[in-house]
């Protein structure tokens, strides 16, 4: 009898984790929706576009805006409610539509629209991948993020390099860091989630992965947009 009650306990702390889990995903997907339309909304705008396009300290308010509320969240989840820290993470969405706008100079819409999908596609496989393997991923963790600050540093040399051999091997390799970097944090966040308990913390610990799976996402996204933005 105990080891039935037991059995059912279990079960019904499984069924939460997974609620928080799938929670997440909402949370990440709700935050890329606000991107996307924030960003479609400026991009119809003509007055507004020439604006921002126009002023670099627009973009540049936003951007150390967006680092701010990132190392806020990061640095000060714990101490906040959860429904002040899922503000935070819309305001965050907000202000980088903001700057994703620009890409609609840089590229047609329909290209926008393309390379989507196909991060959407890419990115749903490898974070599936990261869910199920029985791999052990957290290796990787240190590996990309090396690669990462990496490619950031070229990315910083080449402004002055301009050397376009260069800008395809940083291409092509921030589309493998990135992959690689969604399965390995996909496996992180669902193991921290399965050891909690299910309570509040648990849902923070769900929204930071939304915010991390979120990043990953528009960063491959950029990635790809350079390979099939610069095709047509």
């Amino acid at each position: 009898m105990k080891e039935n009650i037991s059995t059912v306990s279990g079960q019904r702390i499984r069924n939460a984790q997974m609620a928080v889990f799938r929670q997440m995903y909402v949370w990440m997907t709700l935050a890329l929706a606000i991107t996307g339309i924030t960003a479609l909304i400026i991009s119809n705008d003509g007055e507004l576009m020439y604006k921002i396009s126009s002023d670099p300290t627009i973009v540049w308010i936003a951007v150390i805006a967006e680092l701010a509320l990132v190392i806020t969240l990061a640095s000060r989840i714990h101490k906040m409610s959860l429904g002040t820290a899922t503000i935070v993470f819309i305001i965050y969405s907000i202000l980088n539509g903001v700057t994703m706008s620009l890409l609609f100079l840089a590229y047609a819409e329909a290209t926008i629209t393309s390379t989507f999908f196909v991060t959407a596609g890419t990115f749903a496989a490898v974070s599936l991948y990261g869910y199920v393997t029985k791999s052990d991923l957290s290796s990787w963790g240190s590996i990309f993020m090396m690669a990462l600050i990496g490619i950031i540093i070229a990315s910083i040399v080449n402004i002055f390099m301009e050397s376009s051999t260069l800008y395809w091997i940083i291409t092509y390799a921030g589309v493998l860091i990135f992959v690689g970097l969604t399965a390995y944090d996909t496996q992180k966040i669902k193991h921290a989630i399965f050891a909690s308990d299910a309570s509040e913390t648990a849902y923070k610990i769900a929204l930071m992965g939304a915010l991390e799976l979120y990043l990953d996402f528009i960063n491959l996204f950029i990635y790809l947009l350079r390979i099939f933005g610069n095709r047509d």
